[in-house]
């Protein structure tokens, strides 16, 4: 058998577990016996007689759960580590395992196991929020040095196209661009340029230039997409050409905005599960924003509405026909859509109001476009997501 072959009969092995042992033949090495080990402790198919229900082998035992997660991290990349430990807790209900600090030192921390634990948070006990809020803050920072940069750059330069003016003073006008906007003006006989359309610099201006309102669904589907939104919203309060607001919401509305400083302190007031009432949510943001052509309007949810579904949509085109750019995403994260009420994202798309998913690496681009007032389909339709 060549080396290929065997390889991936050994991968084959790994996948199909213990049953497919004679028909593949054993594992060699100790480190694949250990491989195999801790993926048949985690998705082992064994089953009582006349039983559906599928049997695992680590039980409720904290210290057998603690080495397990040292082990899978031993032996697999993290990309592998983080989806097992997301199946220990969704198939083998290790949720009241997470409240132990010393259980959760042993975990590596990711997007979803931060929402894990946010759901937790009420019921934490203090010995273990100390622990939580470290693996939490591990993950915001790793987010916020991953995307920090990109966003600012992108916002800046939209606010910065946006501050030109074809109506500058003289000492505000940009000479190298008036004069590639009328090459077509050009008089050969007098070897000179006539400018109809002057390009200038705006002026700095004093005031924060742009109103953005992040609105934030924080039913459990959302979780992923809550601790992303909350690092985008921390990262542009950092910046003075805006003024940031954030608000998450279920059937009440929380205003996180005074915590932007701080998006850990922000994941920490969020409340995730329960139902969902969209239409409050956006009355509440209409209230913040007092300059409408000025303003970005992001809704972010699943659309599922436990309010007043008309209402919601009177509320999202009263704000788009004011002049608020309105943007809804399904999802900020980067599974793509979730489920997600079709029906609802019909009838905004109707109004003009695209709703799709967008990953976190694209959506300082689209911040850029919606600050630029540019078309919102068209960008989703080339950079979203398949819903």
């Amino acid at each position: 058998m060549t080396d290929a072959a065997e390889n991936a009969s050994r991968r084959w092995r790994l996948v199909l577990g213990q049953a497919a042992e004679e028909q593949l033949g054993g594992l060699g090495s100790g480190a694949d016996q250990a491989m195999d080990q801790a993926l048949a402790a985690l998705y082992n198919t064994d089953k009582p007689a006349g039983s559906s229900k599928r049997s695992a082998g680590l039980g409720s035992s904290a210290p057998k759960v603690a080495r397990w997660l040292g082990d899978i991290r031993t032996y697999f990349p993290t990309t592998v580590v983080e989806v097992m430990q997301r199946d220990a807790v969704r198939r083998l209900d290790l949720t009241q395992l997470l409240l132990e600090p010393e259980l959760l030192e042993s975990v590596e921390p990711d997007v979803h196991l931060v929402g894990t634990l946010l759901g937790l948070n009420h019921v934490m006990p203090e010995t273990t929020k100390a622990t939580a809020r470290m693996v939490v803050e591990k993950v915001v920072r790793d987010i916020e040095a991953r995307i920090a940069a990109e966003t600012v750059a992108a916002v800046s330069g939209s606010i910065n196209r946006s501050a030109r003016t074809h109506r500058p003073k003289l000492r505000d006008i940009d000479f190298d661009r008036t004069i590639r906007k009328n090459l077509a003006n050009y008089l050969p006989e007098q070897c000179t340029i006539v400018p109809e359309r002057l390009v200038g610099y705006g002026r700095k201006a004093q005031a924060v230039q742009r109103d953005v309102v992040l609105a934030i669904d924080q039913s459990g589907s959302m979780a992923a997409s809550v601790v992303y939104a909350s690092v985008f919203g921390a990262v542009l309060a950092s910046m003075r050409s805006l003024k940031t607001s954030l608000v998450v919401f279920d059937t009440e509305v929380v205003d996180l905005t005074e915590h932007l400083t701080d998006p850990v302190d922000v994941l920490f007031g969020t409340q995730l599960g329960g139902g969902t009432d969209i239409n409050r949510a956006i009355a509440y943001s209409q209230s913040l924003i007092t300059r409408p052509t000025d303003s970005l309007f992001v809704l972010i949810s699943d659309l599922y509405e436990g309010g007043v579904r008309n209402e919601m949509l009177r509320r999202c085109n009263a704000m788009k026909e004011s002049g608020v750019q309105v943007v809804v995403l399904l999802a900020l994260s980067d599974e793509g859509a979730p489920a997600y009420d079709h029906d609802n994202a019909a009838a905004l798309a109707a109004l003009g109001i695209p709703a799709f998913a967008c990953t976190p690496d694209k959506f300082p681009a689209l911040l850029a476009a919606a600050l630029d007032r540019g078309d919102l389909t068209q960008w989703a339709h080339t950079h979203a997501p398949a819903s």
